[in-house]
């Protein structure tokens, strides 16, 4: 295997790239100044040295705690629980939430062997315990491990004296948050509702 078939199969390997985009990208690279090459590679290993998981949050941040967490301006009452920190970027786009975030790093899934225990959880609980939490907000995806997620994080919830509210229909069966656009994820965020 030559260097070109070996990036193009690297490359292939990332979400949303199949093997004909990835072979495009690569030679786009190759025909395009050294200077920019450079930069992307330079951009993508700084991006994985200088971030790190906020301490509060779970989002990924230069700074601990992040930008969100340390802004204090944001409605400290209200947590919005996501799934994975790019579920934090989507969300901020419909400029409608103004509270904190907490991402759980995954849902739950037996057939995974996620358990309760393999998501940040206990750290949600931790953080409402010590705070003046007022509503929980859940955003995990509309899909059946998303659905078990929420149910669960509704019930071990339940005597902690918080308002536990999901997003509201709208958001396609199935779907993930990362492609919802910005109307039907408003939508969603206005029409939250109580999980009993």
């Amino acid at each position: 295997m030559n260097i070109i078939e070996h990036v193009i199969n690297q490359l292939a390997k990332l979400p949303g790239l199949g093997k004909k985009s990835a072979s495009r990208i690569v030679y786009y690279l190759l025909k395009s100044p050294d200077s920019k090459t450079e930069s992307l590679a330079n951009s993508l290993l700084t991006l994985k040295k200088s971030l790190k998981a906020c301490g509060n949050c779970g989002n990924f941040s230069e700074t601990d705690p992040c930008h969100i967490c340390q802004n204090q301006a944001r409605d400290r009452s209200t947590i919005c629980v996501v799934e994975n920190a790019k579920d934090i970027y989507t969300i901020e786009a419909t400029h409608l939430h103004q509270g904190l975030y907490h991402v759980l790093g995954g849902v739950i899934s037996p057939l995974s062997g996620v358990g309760p225990n393999n998501i940040r959880i206990n750290e949600l609980i931790a953080r409402i315990k010590n705070t003046m939490i007022k509503e929980i907000i859940i955003a995990t995806n509309p899909t059946v491990e998303g659905d078990t997620t929420a149910l669960y994080l509704a019930k071990v919830l339940k005597g902690a004296g918080v308002t536990v509210t999901r997003l509201a229909l709208g958001l396609p069966v199935g779907g993930d948050l990362e492609y919802a656009d910005k109307l039907t994820l408003s939508q969603a965020l206005k029409g939250r509702i109580k999980i009993e």
